[in-house]
């Protein structure tokens, strides 16, 4: 099948400014057994080529990241014929030599999370939840992100001028608050990179359906203080946010326009 006439093999997740790089977009509303997803899914063209959008945290930012609806969004991306994810996603900066305005194409996760579902196989209790499959189900999970995605990334990075880092672990905190200065300066001992707080579950829903998963993190802050900075603020997180879509939304493009083929192709 050539992407013609396939549907949309390719999804990107992000926040807002995102979907709208997108040609000929047109929003699907998908019925999942989880629920309602974050936003709509947005279906259009870049370079001729087929891809779905969704906002993460919805159009207007109103999912905190311990809300986010992931099994519902894995799931309608997939049902819709995504095989492929993009997850741009912001990060703090666990390290003195990783700065704000830097992008890291992940290739490892530590998860801290808690209480966020995070299987699609969730049975054998009392009560198994609609629409889980119906058996035990042990994900291999070494190698969270896809190293053709990354690959792609990385090359579109160098293409378009950004400063990536290729490779780092990220963090992932349970959220909505930032860490403390005793929490941060565990993760920078362990020799984390950059901490999160949407990173898990996704990659590992990804993971379970099958979909080929890269994210690439935008530094928007030091955590914490790192190295007697200023601690991390929301209004501060936002404001670097803003000023460097432009950058991650055009690395995201370069990538689909030079490497659709590679990061579409089947494992």
């Amino acid at each position: 099948m050539t992407h013609d006439d396939a549907g949309p093999q390719l999804g990107v997740f992000g926040g807002s400014g995102f979907y709208e790089f997108l040609d000929d977009a047109t929003e699907i509303e998908v019925a999942t057994p989880y629920g309602r997803c974050s936003s709509p899914v947005t279906v259009g063209t870049i370079a001729g080529r087929s891809v779905a959008f969704m906002a993460r945290h919805g159009r207007e930012h109103v999912f905190a990241a311990h809300r986010v609806p992931f099994r519902a969004n894995l799931w309608a991306m997939h049902s819709l014929g995504v095989r492929s994810l993009i997850a741009p996603c912001s990060v703090g900066s666990l390290q003195p030599d990783i700065h704000p305005g830097q992008l890291v194409v992940i290739d490892q996760l530590v998860d801290r999370t808690w209480g966020r579902p995070d299987t699609f196989y969730d049975v054998g209790g009392p009560h198994d939840e609609p629409g889980a499959h119906g058996s035990v189900h042990h994900q291999t999970f070494a190698d969270p992100y896809d190293a053709g995605l990354r690959s792609a990334l990385v090359g579109a990075g160098t293409r378009t001028g950004c400063d990536v880092v290729d490779g780092g672990t990220m963090v992932v905190i349970n959220g909505p608050r930032f860490s403390t200065r005793a929490e941060s300066t565990w993760f920078r001992s362990m020799g984390w990179h950059v901490v999160n707080m949407t990173g898990y579950p996704e990659a590992v829903l990804a993971a379970e359906l099958g979909i080929r998963y890269a994210a690439v993190a935008l530094v928007t802050d030091y955590d914490a203080g790192v190295d007697g900075h200023e601690p991390v603020t929301m209004e501060a997180v936002f404001a670097v946010m803003r000023a460097n879509v432009a950058r991650v939304r055009g690395l995201i493009i370069s990538s689909i326009e030079h490497s659709y083929d590679d990061v579409v192709a089947a494992r």
